[in-house]
């Protein structure tokens, strides 16, 4: 798994990682714990899309409130 999900930091050491995936398909089974692993991964990555999209969603606004305020300045001068 080398440390991360999709990207994201590892608060567990590899080894121990590797032990609690080794345990996880005794448990359930290789092709189980490889789907869940796979699911957790495309919602990972659906959550970041999310993240960005508002994200990009603030700075619009940001961006339109700025012009808002810049144009009612200069009619002032």
């Amino acid at each position: 798994m080398g440390g991360s999900v999709s990207g994201s930091p590892c608060l567990i050491s590899p080894s121990a990682q590797c032990e609690i995936v080794k345990f996880a398909k005794k448990l359930l089974g290789e092709s189980e714990v490889e789907a869940v692993l796979q699911r957790l991964d495309r919602l990972t990555q659906e959550e970041a899309q999310m993240t960005v999209a508002q994200t990009l969603g603030v700075v619009h606004g940001l961006v339109n409130n700025m012009t808002v305020v810049m144009e009612g300045a200069q009619s002032f001068f």
